[in-house]
């Protein structure tokens, strides 16, 4: 459909290795919702400065604490040292003492440079942010931490990784022997209650059919619970391929040295494999990503496709 989003709101669609930005701006403020990943931190400075030119960025707001999702906070508040940023509250405490096995940095093997807050996104309550007014609603599932935002005026959801236009994120709660299909599952059937027009997800482009996305996703979901062994895999995929988006190229050496490391590939080999060795059950996971042109395996190179 045609669609012109409002002036004042301004999508960085980002790619997988970082989650997508949203930036809101009017003559009071200027917000950014979501920084990406460490990795990318100089081109989200980039992308936000062009755009705010010799503004100041007043306010940052993260829908979940996944590394890419955050992983720009720290650059951020360097550079706009009086910016002002709320983080959802389940991990509040964990970000004040930066315990990075709490925010699964370290099982995830993923990087993350320490950040701070100033307040919190309460579930339950509204925010005014530039002109719009966000309700804040819970999402668990994906994150069991993770919020929503929706823009009632104009129907717009900001979806973070609780909705894409072809499903929604890895179920990391899952990933560690916790039941969350069905908190994936009422997280779903709140968006469908809010009837958003325009759905800004955390990874993709932006999609206005509905109805369409849930019926992808409600599929997904069910295939999963039917399947557990099939969400593990998948994860595995999910969480060797974000790796490799960083690396681009790593000899095989290293890529074993960091898989010995990984506790959350390890818990996924003892749901999806215990009987196999475990470094054999990872070769099997990058056949996998070979066999699906994710990946390519050269002599003795790892390399990103």
């Amino acid at each position: 459909m045609d669609f012109t989003w409002p002036a004042g709101l301004k999508i960085f669609e980002r790619g997988w290795l970082s989650a997508n930005n949203i930036l809101l701006w009017d003559s009071q403020m200027a917000a950014l919702i979501d920084s990406g990943y460490v990795a990318h931190a100089d081109q989200t400075l980039r992308l936000v400065g062009e755009h705010l030119g010799d503004r100041s960025l007043d306010l940052l707001l993260n829908t979940h604490l996944h590394s890419d999702h955050c992983g720009g906070n720290h650059a951020l508040q360097v550079k706009y040292p009086s910016m002002e940023t709320r983080i959802p509250p389940g991990l509040a405490d964990a970000v004040l003492h930066w315990d990075e096995d709490r925010l699964s940095y370290k099982p995830t093997g993923q990087n993350c440079p320490q950040f701070g807050f100033n307040a919190l996104l309460q579930p339950g309550h509204e925010l005014s942010v530039a002109g719009f007014h966000w309700q804040i609603h819970a999402a668990p599932g994906h994150d069991p931490h993770s919020v929503i935002l929706f823009e009632a005026k104009h129907r717009i959801l900001i979806s973070a990784d609780a909705l894409w236009e072809s499903g929604f994120g890895v179920v990391f709660p899952e990933l560690e022997g916790i039941s969350a299909f069905n908190d994936v599952g009422l997280t779903l059937d709140l968006i469908e209650s809010l009837q958003p027009l325009h759905v800004i997800p955390g990874h993709g482009q932006a999609f206005h059919n509905l109805e369409l996305a849930l019926t992808v996703a409600k599929k997904k979901l069910n295939s999963y619970i039917q399947n557990p062994e099939k969400h593990a895999m998948y994860g595995a995929k999910v969480l060797i391929k974000f790796k490799m988006l960083e690396w681009s190229t790593v000899e095989q050496t290293a890529f074993s040295t960091w898989a010995s490391e990984h506790s959350h590939l390890r818990s996924l080999h003892r749901l999806q494999s215990p009987e196999q060795d475990y470094f054999e059950w990872v070769r099997m996971v990058l056949s996998e990503l070979v066999r699906s042109q994710a990946l390519q395996i050269n002599d003795h190179l790892i390399i990103n496709l």
